[in-house]
């Protein structure tokens, strides 16, 4: 296996984790009327239900940096594989919406796990030409999960009553073939390796990556930073809000964060609910939420051609630029008395294409870039720990705000967060691309 294949396929192996990870945020989408007949939830509890995946997502990723630092990124990703085919199952065969809600927690712990250990795995083992692509490839996996959720979600809704317990359980079958390709043929970390001084499996590992190239390039500085860490001070949680880290956890932060409020979420969950209020049926707001999903899979695509080519700022800024046009129209639209399903399709399909050319990727990158091998491991838990924060109180307001005030208004408020987006990455955000980890790191005054 020549290097770029090995690469490929390591890549390959990681990105299954983001697969799982959309698979499992959209999957409920097409399940939503029949879990609130099921269980007769209210707006409020199918919230609930549908965000608590979240809260568990934010306890995942918020413990996932510490435990990748004690026993590798490796392991805590068979971990993750098993907690995704436990939950799957569990939500399948759930009884009561408690039994369900639990089982979605725990689902959302393997989520936020692998929200952190896949792009944190992918730019450790990434050459710097080549890493924004391959980072983003872990979006892209998560936007073919999505597609596959609802491709799933459409096929399935004719198996009556127990048509959702179907849907449910599509992620244990992909969790199965993740667990058998870690226990394959997948490596440790090299920086992982060399800081746990296992010099000699890093190299091996970095030899079969990228050849005598690689370590000339790579493996000095790699041995440099980590014995200049090993030299400070063991990692107190205060550090991550001090001085120049500080500054770089909190920029981290925040574009974690408006990834999230600027209401994508809430949008892939129930794009089936939002087609229906603007006047579609039940099949036809399937079959359009396929199309959505579609298109956030070809724009992804588009994002990993112009990642490493234009740079994550670029992309950040139009991404921004458009996802606010979108969702003023929607506001529009949706303040009308009669709503045009056509007009609305096209609108989320341009906010869709936008986010999955930008934020989408970008944020994943930039997090995995900026933050210095030292503290990343916690740094990345906090920074997507924050995020989930915001995911869950997007997913679980979304649905109150559409019953109590309309779409409109909810709309608008992601709207207003997509302008603040925008200034914030025009002012803060450092552009990273063709930069590799330990460059950024000193031009970002942390070595």
């Amino acid at each position: 296996m020549n290097n770029n294949k090995y690469l490929y396929w390591i890549t390959f192996v990681a990105i299954n984790g983001g697969l799982l990870f959309g698979l499992n945020m959209a999957g409920i989408s097409g399940a939503v009327d029949m879990l609130k007949g099921e269980f007769l939830l209210t707006d409020s509890g199918l919230g609930t239900v549908a965000a608590l995946l979240t809260i568990g997502c934010l306890v995942g990723a918020l413990f996932t940096g510490n435990f990748t630092k004690k026993y590798g990124r490796k392991k805590v990703m068979m971990f993750t594989a098993i907690l995704y085919i436990i939950s799957a199952l569990g939500c399948a065969f759930a009884s009561s919406s408690i039994v369900l809600i639990i089982f979605r927690v725990l689902s959302g712990l393997a989520v936020g796990a692998t929200s952190v250990i896949g792009p944190m795995y992918i730019s450790e083992i990434s050459p710097a030409h080549s890493r924004g692509r391959l980072v983003s490839m872990n979006q892209f996996a998560i936007t073919i999960g999505i597609v596959l959720a609802y491709i799933f979600d459409y096929l399935l809704i004719g198996f009556g009553d127990y048509s959702w317990r179907y849907m449910l359980a599509v992620p244990a079958l992909f969790g199965l073939l993740y667990l058998i390709f870690i226990l394959v043929s997948f490596p440790e970390s090299p920086r992982w390796l060399v800081a746990n001084g296992r010099k000699d499996e890093a190299v091996e590992v970095m030899l079969k990556i990228g050849g005598e190239q690689l370590i000339n390039n790579e493996l000095a500085e790699i041995e440099k930073t980590i014995a200049e860490e090993k030299k400070k001070k063991k990692l107190a949680i205060s550090e991550l809000f001090k001085g120049k880290t500080g500054k770089i956890v909190a920029i981290g932060t925040l574009i974690a964060a408006f990834q999230q409020i600027t209401g994508i979420n809430a949008v892939i969950m129930f794009a089936p609910d939002i087609f229906q209020a603007a006047g579609s049926a039940k099949g036809d707001s399937m079959m359009q939420a396929m199309i959505v999903g579609l298109v956030n899979f070809l724009m992804t695509i588009f994002a990993l051609w112009l990642v490493d080519k234009k740079g994550r700022k670029t992309l950040l800024l139009w991404g921004a630029v458009g996802m606010i046009i979108s969702l003023a129209y929607l506001t529009w639209e949706f303040s009308k008395p009669v709503q045009y399903g056509p007009g609305v399709l096209a609108a989320l399909l341009v906010y869709i294409s936008f986010f999955a050319a930008s934020f989408a990727p970008v944020m994943w990158v930039i997090i995995s870039e900026i933050y210095p091998n030292r503290i990343k491991g916690v740094a990345m838990s906090f920074s997507t720990a924050v995020s989930w924060l915001c995911t869950f109180l997007t997913v679980y307001f979304a649905p109150v705000i559409q019953g109590t005030l309309g779409l409109n208004y909810l709309f608008a408020i992601f709207g207003i967060f997509s302008v603040i987006a925008f200034v914030f990455v025009k002012i803060w955000i450092p552009e990273t691309k063709g930069k590799s980890l330990e460059q950024i790191e000193k031009e970002l005054g942390l070595i």
